[in-house]
């Protein structure tokens, strides 16, 4: 079976394919989130081995968010908390808002611009980047499942797509301009500003507005660029800072490419002498698990 193969791409269970590469003894790399995010059954089948499985595109594209939790975790230093901004759309609206446009007006011009899904409800619901939060959670060995994630929605649920059309979803957006404008003057009054964010912390998982201070990290976040903050033993009062380009072909990409490169030099060697597969090998295996 190669790329080419019909329905190759579009199978609607890529987990299942994935863990069987894994458990045929190749190695695998992917940049969809949903796999890693799903059960933690799956979770464990894919992540078991760490010689044989990569997901760093999974959360912030080419940016080492999941590698530096794991170097850590695996340190010894205890994570004490993960917050982050893990979506450059939304990041976008957050920026707007800040700067005084009203949130009709910040999604229509982030839609136009082409920063949200087609449907920007796919974007405000949260849901993306809960599956990011639920991936770095578990990460650190949390045993969390998506459902128990606490997912704030930027929008009511009679506006969801079982109520409402896109257009229809466009054209009443205005409607919730006057909520999201006193939650932003709520937080200036206290010298504040809103961010939508990912928060890990003492074992729980959520995702939704957050007010925090103009000078943290968070705070001085602007535009599309995503953002990723760690405290942890070693890492305080100062936290761990990763920030830039969290979404895009050419980011993502290079993450995948970083992520195969790696398990090049990591998959052990069948054999009693271990021998180094050349670069293009490792990225047939990955790219083509069931052509050996």
């Amino acid at each position: 079976m190669t790329h080419d193969t019909p329905g190759f791409w579009r199978s609607a269970d890529t987990a299942a394919i994935l863990v069987r590469a894994v458990a045929n003894g190749n190695a695998a790399v992917t940049a969809n989130k949903k796999p890693v995010s799903g059960s933690m059954e799956t979770f464990k089948a894919l992540t078991a081995d760490a010689r044989r499985f990569r997901c760093e595109s999974t959360c912030g594209a080419g940016m080492p968010i999941i590698a530096s939790i794991a170097r850590i975790h695996r340190s010894g230093d205890g994570i004490r908390k993960m917050a982050g901004a893990l979506s450059g759309t939304l990041g976008y609206v957050m920026s707007g808002l800040e700067a005084g446009t009203s949130f009709s007006a910040v999604v229509k011009d982030a839609k136009a611009q082409g920063f949200t899904e087609p449907d920007p409800r796919d974007d405000l619901s949260g849901m993306d980047v809960a599956r990011k939060a639920l991936i770095c959670a578990r990460m650190t060995g949390s045993n969390i499942e998506l459902v128990e994630v606490k997912v704030e929605s930027l929008y009511p649920k009679e506006f969801g797509p079982e109520h409402m059309s896109v257009d229809e979803f466009m054209a009443a957006l205005p409607r919730l301009d006057k909520g999201v404008k006193s939650k932003i003057q709520m937080a200036a009054s206290k010298g504040e500003v809103l961010r939508y964010a990912a928060v890990v912390e003492n074992g729980s998982c959520s995702v939704g507005l957050v007010s925090v201070s103009k000078e943290s990290p968070l705070g001085r976040l602007s535009g599309t660029d995503n953002l990723f903050q760690l405290d942890s033993e070693c890492y305080s009062p100062n936290p761990l800072v990763i920030q830039g380009r969290g979404a895009g072909t050419e980011a993502t990409a290079s993450g995948v490419l970083a992520d195969l490169l790696e398990l090049c030099d990591t998959m052990p060697a069948s054999g009693a002498a271990a021998v180094r597969c050349t670069e293009n090998e490792c990225i047939s295996k990955a790219f083509f698990p069931f052509t050996t």
